[in-house]
């Protein structure tokens, strides 16, 4: 089985710009592709699963799986995790460190500016905590966490929780996700 890819290309003729579409067949291996096929049915399951709060989670959570924070009807972001509870805990809870409440620290980073990765110990992340500006905008976010609406859906495999969340970070434009290696 394959996927049509197009991809764009331009010239130039004569001072203006003509451009094409041209189509390439690409196969995708069988394993992989019956990965991908199970994303979709996944996705709708997550979108359209009743909201939930971090002060009232249920008790039949799953223990591995998506979860998703949104705001106002603005998906934000996504994660995975093969401890559900305690992950939406650690994001939630105003104890949460640059290490566990890491959605929240990501939030202060945008509200202040202050997003430049430093790999020095005086300028890291842990020091952030302290600095007059992020420290109170790490709290305030944290607290803005805990507010927001959670849905969930199990999935169990690494695999296609790791594929899951770039699919629906993908398609949601969640704002927070960031697959750049560090």
């Amino acid at each position: 089985m394959g996927y049509l890819v197009g991809e764009r290309s331009s010239t130039r003729r004569c001072g203006a710009r003509a451009s094409s579409l041209a189509f390439t067949f690409i196969r995708m291996h069988q394993d992989f592709h019956v990965l991908v096929d199970a994303l979709h049915p996944k996705f709708e399951a997550l979108v359209v699963a009743p909201p939930i709060r971090f002060g009232a989670l249920p008790r039949d959570l799953p223990q591995r799986g998506i979860y998703l924070f949104s705001e106002d009807q603005r998906h934000l972001y996504v994660g995975r995790t093969n401890r559900l509870r305690t992950r939406l805990q650690n994001h939630c809870r105003p104890s949460g460190t640059h290490l566990s409440a890491t959605f929240a620290f990501r939030i202060a980073r945008a509200d202040t500016g202050l997003s430049a990765a430093s790999y020095k110990t005086e300028d890291g992340r842990a020091s952030l905590g302290k600095h007059p500006v992020f420290g109170p905008a790490f709290v305030a976010a944290k607290a803005r966490v805990a507010r927001m609406d959670i849905r969930c859906v199990e999935e169990t495999d690494p695999v296609r929780q790791a594929l899951l969340e770039i699919y629906i970070a993908t398609v949601l434009q969640t704002q927070f996700n960031d697959f750049d290696n560090h």
